[in-house]
């Protein structure tokens, strides 16, 4: 066992210490490389695993339905479909958070070993999103799947349900991009985003129905890019309607534009990485 391990990440050296080439293979196998590393870290020591990703929001999902189910429960047509609701929108919006809190230091944290070898600095935020998108897909979505069945007998709305998952995806890859290479600059930004995922935690209507806010309140927290995502996905899973189609379809083109945004601005920030780690 001792010797299986020891092979493993002598490889896994061998691949981040492989020399840079313009092609893009070597990014994915560092990728590859660092995504491994992260889930074990990750997991070291933990009874549940990645059951965990599904086991906390549905714990949280319990305690919001017994303060507040009997008063939003209405806006969802049942106390049990408003712990759906909320168990739907903690997964996603915990995702967002989760990922693109670790990631915002990925880079820095990586400074002694980006001293010693050539990485792409971009391998860091991507491996750390991924990692979490990995338990995700593992532990969340065959339960929003199998609500979304149970609840519609509609394959259709499972399939619909790529479009703002995608979107969150693209989003949270955007978002931690950005964060990881004003972190190299900045080095109070995961103070500030500590605060910033607490406004945006408030203003995303999870354990609270969108309906019941006042219009001109909700008019502003519209332009939250989750707001969109975690409405459509919901309609998708907890509703026999297809979601209004320009909220479908912002889930995902806020996402890609958030995305190509974080590229550009990680892109104009890189060529002075190695001076400030």
């Amino acid at each position: 066992m001792w010797e299986a391990r020891s092979t493993a990440r002598r490889e896994e050296q061998a691949v981040i210490s492989r020399p840079l080439t313009r092609s893009n293979r070597h990014l994915y196998d560092v990728i590859a490389v660092l995504f491994a590393q992260t889930l074990r870290t990750r997991y070291r020591g933990s009874a549940l695993g990645v059951i965990w990703s599904a086991a906390n929001p549905a714990l949280m999902a319990l305690a919001y339905t017994f303060v507040f189910g009997h008063l939003f429960g209405r806006y969802y047509g049942s106390i049990v479909q408003y712990g759906y609701a909320v168990y739907i929108g903690l997964a996603l919006i915990g995702f967002f958070m989760s990922a693109t809190t670790q990631a915002t230091s990925s880079i820095v944290q990586a400074g002694g070993l980006l001293n010693k070898i050539r990485i792409p600095f971009e391998a860091f935020p991507i491996s750390t999103v991924a990692a979490f998108g990995f338990q995700q897909v593992v532990a969340t979505l065959p339960i929003m799947i199998v609500l979304s069945l149970v609840i519609n007998h509609n394959v259709l709305h499972v399939l619909l349900l790529a479009v703002p998952l995608t979107g969150l995806a693209m989003l949270t890859f955007g978002v931690a991009l950005f964060l990881s290479a004003a972190d190299v600059y900045f080095r109070d930004i995961p103070y500030i985003y500590d605060l910033c995922t607490f406004l945006l935690f408030v203003t995303t209507p999870v354990f609270y129905p969108a309906a019941s806010l006042h219009p001109d309140v909700l008019r502003i927290i519209s332009y939250n890019p989750l707001f969109s995502i975690i409405e459509s996905a919901r309609a998708l899973v907890l509703t026999s309607a297809l979601p209004n189609a320009t909220m479908l379809a912002l889930s995902f083109v806020e996402g890609a534009v958030i995305l190509g945004l974080g590229y550009l601005a990680f892109r104009a920030m890189r060529p002075k990485f190695m001076d400030l780690v």
